[in-house]
């Protein structure tokens, strides 16, 4: 496959990283960062072009004609929605993703248009990521469940994978897996699909203890996460307090999808977006003023906060405001990092929880690249493992997967079943004479990245398998 990706920043150049470790990919990357297409250059087997990724020319030059994937990956909007709109109309690249921040591309619509609601469709954009909105929807999740480090999404909401540290006191602590469901109510069911313990993959069995500080990996179906949590760690007060530290598009998202539910406020430094904010917010509280500010912090009463969001585009700022109002008394910090070399050194220190957008992003890319049907990609532990959600297709001659128990199938090493989601059942990994069929979402587990290419070969469907 021939893929254009332009822009070698952090999001780029780890995607172009995933994507030429794959046989068969010739990929190209276009910047105007001369410096930075070196350092990619010599580390990666890929061709690079100096140039502007929105220039006809430059396109031209870079095999744009034989091009079969686009993804434009910049740090302008324009640039990437004109790369776009440019391979579409001149060189019919099928595939054409673009990386969009703005809301005023994804919110407002023109007249008539099908996806009401979203503009990008003139610009013949085949797939757009938005990191401002994943973001939101990770931090959305993580103030849902008052102490979890992680939780992510799959088939349609209808389960979650949920990332918590065991804790003293919780029921499950310091006994076999294989009780949990002693004290878990009838009909609820989960499955624990990994464990980190002082940063040392456990695969779990029925027989594995689990104890204080163990980082467990559990899926659920979403009604059920808060009681397999209590099994984890000891009942907690619920969220209730919240403060934004950033007024920009994340916090401000943040602030108007929370604050029907929780005590909001919401500090801004600039004070013309402050009044921005407090126009187009109903029931948040609008501070001007810097998050770092100890008396302003104290005078808003910190040591009551429930969860303090450190959402800048700074990210030493982040990290300052996370550390004073964690040092003043808030509960639990959530802080967004972009340097990835930052999230390595503070996640679990005096900062509860980094988010990475980057990280988040690339996940998403990620899913609309990967071979077969892949929904989702979430990268975990700092990208060295992922969660996955592919759609299996075909029957029992096309395909390796449909038609066969969950028992029949030998997996790739490092690759775990975790669950499969059918219409609006959800069938946890341990049930292993559950038969997969056509359409079934399936839940993995990779511990090992480098597995991921067989993976990939067992959810194609291939014309005259017969397995």
């Amino acid at each position: 496959m021939k893929i254009l990706i332009l822009g070698s920043g952090q999001v780029g150049s780890t995607v172009a990283q995933n994507l030429a470790s794959m046989p068969g990919n010739d990929v190209t990357i276009i910047d105007i960062d001369e410096n930075a297409l070196h350092n990619i250059g010599s580390r990666l087997d890929v061709q690079t072009m100096l140039g502007n990724g929105a220039s006809p020319l430059v396109l031209k030059r870079a095999g744009a004609a034989d091009a079969d994937l686009m993804l434009a990956l910049t740090r302008s909007d324009e640039t990437n929605i004109v790369a776009c709109k440019l391979a579409a109309d001149l060189f019919n690249i099928p595939g054409r993703i673009a990386r969009v921040r703005s809301t005023d591309y994804l919110e407002y619509g023109a007249p008539g248009d099908e996806e009401e609601g979203n503009s990008l469709s003139i610009f013949d954009i085949t797939e757009s990521i938005s990191p401002e909105q994943l973001v939101t929807e990770r931090l959305v999740g993580l103030i849902s469940y008052t102490s979890a480090l992680q939780v992510l999404r799959f088939a349609d909401d209808k389960a979650r994978m949920v990332i918590v540290q065991a804790r003293k006191g919780g029921l499950l602590v310091n006994k076999e897996i294989s009780q949990i469901n002693r004290h878990l109510p009838e009909g609820v069911d989960c499955q624990i699909c990994a464990i980190y313990r002082n940063n040392h993959l456990i695969v779990p069995s029925a027989k594995t203890v689990i104890i204080e500080g163990d980082e467990v990996f559990f899926v659920a179906a979403t009604e059920d996460v808060a009681a397999i949590m209590r099994e984890l760690r000891p009942k907690e007060q619920q969220n209730r307090r919240i403060m934004i530290a950033g007024g920009g598009n994340i916090g401000y998202r943040l602030a108007k999808q929370l604050e029907t539910q929780y005590d909001i406020k919401i500090i801004e430094f600039n004070q013309h977006r402050a009044e921005w904010l407090a126009e187009h917010l109903d029931n948040t509280l609008v501070l001007q003023g810097s998050a770092s500010d100890e008396t302003l912090l104290e005078a808003e009463y910190i040591d009551e906060i429930d969860v303090f969001c450190a959402l800048t585009n700074d990210d030493e700022n982040n990290i300052m405001s996370s550390l004073l109002a964690k040092n003043l008394g808030a509960k639990r910090v959530i802080t967004i990092v972009n340097r990835s070399s930052y999230v390595d050194l503070l996640e679990g220190n005096k900062i509860d929880i980094v988010v990475s957008p980057h990280l988040i992003t690339i996940g998403s890319i990620l899913a609309h690249i990967r071979r077969g049907d892949v929904v989702a990609v979430h990268p975990l532990r700092r990208g060295t493992a992922e969660a996955i959600e592919v759609v299996v297709h075909g029957d029992k001659h096309t395909s390796a997967l449909v038609g066969r128990r969950v028992s029949e199938v030998k997996w790739p090493q490092g690759c775990h079943f975790a669950a499969l989601v059918r219409d609006d059942e959800v069938i946890m990994g341990h049930k292993e004479d559950a038969m997969m069929a056509d359409g079934d979402h399936i839940i993995f587990f990779v511990s090992r990245r480098r597995v991921l290419r067989e993976l990939e070969k067992l959810i194609e469907v291939k014309m005259g398998f017969f397995g």
